[in-house]
């Protein structure tokens, strides 16, 4: 009889500890999450939410523990990692001398590609802001904003979405249609980790509370 390798854990983090301060906000977190999966991080404001996010995307490191890519620690992984990753902080910054188009089409190069003008419509059309692409971004309101960064869920493509409070600012149309393009990044095989002060209409997730 033939045997089969087990596939990999795409995701883990292991005893993490997270210290601000003298304030110990976590420690001891494990968890996993595969292809097809979701996170949903709880917590009260100061728990550690956005600081366990930054840390698993490599932006900080943890006092304690590892966070392993395809069974590997992303130090030693860490181009195949970030390239598929794509972590939106809820202060991300977008620049507000220039349009929605520019930012996207930015956003594109930093990351070391170019994107090609009519994906970027697309993208920004998506999320309602056809008419308003060609606008300074300091023109939008807050919603709108928030809406400029959103639209790089469709233009960049990666495996793993971190997402810092991704629906703050958006009305109930723009939640619905964020969460069901979350919803189809799951279904195709992807994997999200999320922040949210509110229920997440989008199903089989899992709820990691701090």
């Amino acid at each position: 009889m033939s045997q089969f390798a087990p596939p990999k854990t795409m995701l883990s983090a292991k005893n993490l500890t997270c210290v601000r301060g003298k304030r110990s906000l976590f420690s001891g977190l494990h968890f996993s999450l595969n292809e097809g999966q979701w996170l949903h991080v709880c917590g009260e404001n100061g728990t550690g939410k956005t600081s366990l996010l930054r840390i698993l995307a490599g932006l900080v490191k943890p006092v304690e523990g590892d966070i392993y890519w395809e069974e590997l620690p992303i130090q030693k992984n860490r181009e195949d990692f970030h390239r598929n990753l794509l972590f939106l902080g809820h202060h991300e910054a977008i620049k507000e001398e220039l349009s929605a188009l520019e930012n996207l089409k930015l956003a594109a190069a930093l990351d070391g590609g170019v994107l090609p003008e009519a994906a970027a419509l697309e993208a920004l059309w998506r999320f309602g802001l056809k008419g308003r692409e060609d606008l300074p971004v300091y023109c939008l309101s807050a919603g709108q904003k928030r809406r400029v960064l959103l639209a790089r869920l469709q233009t960049r493509k990666a495996k793993l979405w971190i997402l810092d409070e991704p629906f703050t600012s958006l009305d109930v149309k723009a939640v619905a249609m964020l969460s069901a393009l979350i919803s189809q990044h799951i279904e195709s095989g992807g994997m999200a980790i999320l922040t949210s002060h509110q229920t997440i209409p989008i199903p089989n997730g899992r709820i990691l509370q701090l």
